[in-house]
């Protein structure tokens, strides 16, 4: 910014008095006073009190006070920050920001009007490379024109440079750990709290790249040590060795009489090398988010990020988040106990941190992730939409996550899903968690297969054991049918250390495409006991049995898979494996069963996907009513929906169509989905089960109308593209409504001449 100039000062040396509340400031003599009483002050904590006092109600820059308290010696802010905290106390600031308040990544200002006392003189002294020093009388207005204009000339020179530049301490290459910060205040809210708030408050830089917690806990496991263990001292600084860190941040907080100090230290992790060191005070508990804001706003800075994104994203901590410690507390160990033991164990956390702050913006967001990757739609919905109504309370960053979820759970619209999460990923070049989203079911479930296996690749590159990258890198090469790659993809994963119940999944389905038996029982063994991915597999298995025709044993396995997910009260999740075995029966003609099925799932959820699988199991059996009624209820509910405009309607109006024997009306209905049908469904993203359902339907039109050939080719889709369908039975269908094709056509050639 441009440099600032102190004003003259209009008093002879010794006679330049200011007054303001109770105070008497006498610059001549050094002297505060307090109702005639003097006030004790060190030399330099008094510079720092008389140039706020010559610029009452102004913004003075953190860079002007030391340049003009310390012009010849290179001193850190910290220094600064003392004095002004000394100062404070000296003046008796009984609550926060009364006489000194902080403006934050600015600097400071003195908030009591200033009264000149009479016999005024001007000195102007402003400090550069060399100092310029101008003193006018009153009563010579030629000499203030004169100092004015000799002013004027030095700035626009450089000659006179109160705003100090000094090298940055970290590049855009550069990965920083988070250590804990050191809490002697006895006061527990503290802990992991302000770890958390100093993490929401850097990301919100696009300079900065922190190492992640998934990695941070990946790199304890490797030097034995727990991976949920305190992160301080030597422990810190290993971990940023071995992840390639560049700086330890090692934040702290003490108590002193009843204000905190607020601490933050860089090191750099090879060396010990101290490279910045911050320090802020807070009168109160409750100010204590607002200073540790503060002190990652000074960061920043000194780290080298420009002032145009500072002054972009650099939203106050509380509007960022929240303003209680207690919900922050309950957030952050949500996001620990998500990250380390699973989805489960976190929601409850996340609903406590929302239970203390309703408008906690970003604990419904991750609520709603939460619960969407459990299989949960209607409460992820419920979820996200409290967020986007809250997104004013977010960063930059966090409203990018926020839109992003809302297209993804609310609207469904997939393509404006992957609009935002490219304009994050631009604007955060750096931020894993764009490119992993951008891998996962934005990209696949609009086809761009390829685009999710590269933004999965540049997620694992960023962070190395960042799980989502597999999970969708695998599967979109499973997609493509590329199992070789999927399987080494797996091996990667494994090298991590990885035990996601997704690559389980992973594992079991490309060994069934396989054949590999061997493979598909210890895949299924070892997900056995694990919340969150034994009745997962239990249902994968229910669908291997149903494509081998094993309809006892199928429905077996899923009931187990059903219980599993009541138990942990997961309806949602429990109702989809009761919608797939009802298209299973359907698929078989066990109409009844088909039917009871589908009524089931329904009286354990309205979810989007389990009515239209429920909506299938009808039309496929023939209660046509309540397709149709499903089907509406679908159109009216989810009108952008990418899965439901593209795939679930044109299928179930086609079967519909088809049901009154209007072959053409189907066929037509089914147009809307010829481009899309190999883009994964909602369904297939979870349970497994739904893709290229309209391929399907669009044979059986063919069929219909005596076009063998058409037919042939939609079934043969089925056998071209395994990695979409896995064991879902519709493959069972297709396959045999091939046969039957070719069976016709092998006994018209044996009849003829």
């Amino acid at each position: 910014m441009p440099a600032r100039t102190m004003p003259a000062s209009q008093n002879k040396p010794g006679k330049e008095l200011y007054e303001f509340g109770p105070f008497c400031v006498d610059a001549g003599k050094e002297i505060l006073l307090r109702a005639g009483e003097p006030v004790p002050l060190t030399p330099k904590t008094f510079q720092i009190l008389l140039v706020l006092v010559r610029h009452s109600n102004e913004v003075v820059t953190k860079d002007d006070l030391m340049k003009a308290v310390w012009p010849d010696t290179f001193v850190e802010e910290a220094n600064l920050s003392r004095n002004i905290f000394m100062l404070r106390r000296a003046l008796g600031d009984s609550m926060q920001d009364r006489y000194i308040v902080t403006v934050p990544g600015r600097g400071y200002r003195l908030a009591e009007s200033v009264r000149l006392l009479p016999e005024q003189e001007v000195s102007v002294v402003a400090a550069s490379h060399a100092r310029v020093q101008v003193q006018v009388r009153e009563g010579k207005p030629w000499a203030r024109i004169a100092a004015a204009a000799v002013l004027a000339l030095a700035i626009a020179a450089g000659g006179i440079r109160l705003f100090w530049h000094r090298a940055p301490i970290l590049t855009e290459q550069d990965t920083i750990v988070l250590a804990d910060f050191a809490n002697s205040t006895g006061d527990a809210v503290f802990d992991g709290t302000l770890r958390q708030g100093l993490a929401v408050q850097l990301e919100q830089s696009p300079f900065l790249s922190l190492v992640s917690d998934a990695r941070i806990g990946q790199t304890l496991k490797l030097m034995g040590r727990p991976p949920d263990v305190a992160l301080t001292g030597e422990a810190a600084r290993e971990v940023c060795e071995r992840t390639g860190g560049s700086a330890v941040l090692e934040g702290s907080i003490a108590s002193l009489g009843n204000q905190y100090v607020i601490g933050l230290k860089a090191t750099n992790c090879r060396t010990g090398e101290v490279l910045d060191e911050e320090q802020v005070q807070a009168s109160r508990k409750e100010d204590v988010l607002s200073a540790v804001g503060q002190i990652a706003s000074r960061f920043r800075r000194r780290a080298g990020e420009s002032r145009a994104t500072l002054q972009q994203h650099d939203k106050p901590l509380e509007e960022a988040t929240t303003s209680s410690l207690e919900a922050l507390k309950a957030y952050s160990a949500a996001i620990n106990v998500a990250f380390s033991r699973g989805w489960t164990d976190g929601i409850p956390l996340f609903q406590r941190a929302i239970e203390i702050d309703p408008n906690f913006a970003m604990a419904h967001a991750h609520l709603g992730l939460w619960y969407s990757s459990l299989g949960e739609q209607e409460l992820a919905i419920e979820e996200t939409k409290k967020a986007y109504e809250l997104r004013e309370r977010a960063s930059d960053r966090e409203s990018f996550f926020i839109l992003a979820m809302y297209h993804r759970h609310v609207t469904g619209n997939l393509e404006k899903q992957v609009e935002t999460l490219h304009s994050w990923s631009q604007m955060y070049p750096r931020d894993t968690d764009s490119h992993g989203l951008l891998s996962g079911f934005g990209n696949q479930g609009i086809g761009r297969y390829e685009e999710s296996i590269e933004e999965a690749l540049k997620s694992t590159t960023l962070d190395p054991d960042f799980g989502p990258g597999y999970i969708n890198r695998g599967f979109s090469q499973l997609y493509l049918g590329r199992l070789n790659d999927a399987q080494k993809t797996l091996q990667e994963a494994a090298q991590r250390h990885k035990e996601i119940p997704e690559l389980m999944l992973l594992r079991y389905h490309i060994a069934f495409l396989r054949g590999d038996r061997a493979e598909m029982e210890r895949a299924a063994a070892a997900a056995r006991g694990k919340p969150g991915a034994e009745d997962w597999m239990l249902h994968s298995e229910s669908l291997v049995a149903a494509h081998e025709g094993q309809l006892a044993r199928a429905r077996e396995l899923s009931q187990q898979a059903v219980q599993l997910a009541q138990q942990t009260g997961e309806q949602e999740r429990a109702a989809t494996y009761d919608a797939a075995v009802a298209v299973w029966e359907a698929f078989y003609g066990q109409n009844a069963g088909a039917q009871r099925d589908a009524t089931a799932a329904l009286k354990l959820s309205k979810g989007r996907d389990v009515e239209y699988a429920a909506a299938f199991a009808f039309a496929q059996t023939g209660d046509l009513s309540r397709a149709d009624a499903l089907a509406s209820d679908l159109q009216k509910r989810f009108p952008e929906d990418t899965s439901v405009q593209f795939s679930y309607l044109p299928t179930l109006r086609g079967m519909l169509a088809l049901s009154h024997h209007d072959a053409a009306k189907a066929l037509a209905e089914l147009q809307m989905a010829e481009r899309e049908e190999l883009w994964e469904t909602g369904l297939s993203f979870f349970a497994f089960f739904g893709n290229m359902y309209p391929a399907y339907v669009r044979g059986e039109a063919y069929l219909a109308q005596g076009k063998t050939k058409e037919a042939a080719a939609e079934f043969q889709k089925f056998v071209d593209h395994p990695g979409m369908v896995i064991a879902d039975p519709v493959g069972v269908m297709a396959r045999r409504g091939l046969a039957k094709l070719n069976n016709q056509r092998l006994a018209v050639s044996f009849q003829s001449p």
